[in-house]
């Protein structure tokens, strides 16, 4: 987890402050839906993250949808056959099996390349939880 980002029940958002807006403004990741959180401090912040945890907890209860989680850690990964045969040789010749030699690439590929969300400030108002039926 990044030095932007705070955890509740499960869900991980991240942050970012808007020098525009003066505000700090974040976004729940790893669901489809659209859950984000405001505050002027610190503290205002891990408050309203909280309190759009929650929220996105009871409107999910109410409209009778099961809330998403994080991944569950498990994938289906295609790729070309020759490339899969290149891993499968690569995996056996270093000791390591297919599935670890592909999280450790994986991980290394978002040390490198990691990508923070572009604050939205023009004309912004603090949306609801939004789900998707």
């Amino acid at each position: 987890m990044s030095d932007n980002s705070m955890k509740y029940k499960g869900y991980v958002g991240t942050v970012e402050y808007s020098a525009e807006d003066g505000c700090f403004i974040g976004r729940i990741h790893g669901i489809s839906d659209i859950v984000s959180f405001e505050g002027e401090s610190v503290k205002e912040l891990e408050a309203d993250f909280r309190n759009a945890v929650d929220s996105y907890l009871l409107t999910c209860a109410e409209i009778g949808k099961k809330p998403e989680k994080q991944c569950s850690g498990k994938m289906l990964l295609r790729m070309p056959a020759e490339l899969h045969y290149q891993l499968t040789v690569q995996a056996e010749a270093t000791g390591f099996s297919v599935n670890s030699l592909v999280v450790e690439a994986v991980k290394e590929v978002c040390k490198r390349h990691v990508r923070r969300p572009a604050a939205k400030t023009a004309n912004r108002r603090k949306p609801k939880a939004q789900t998707k039926k």
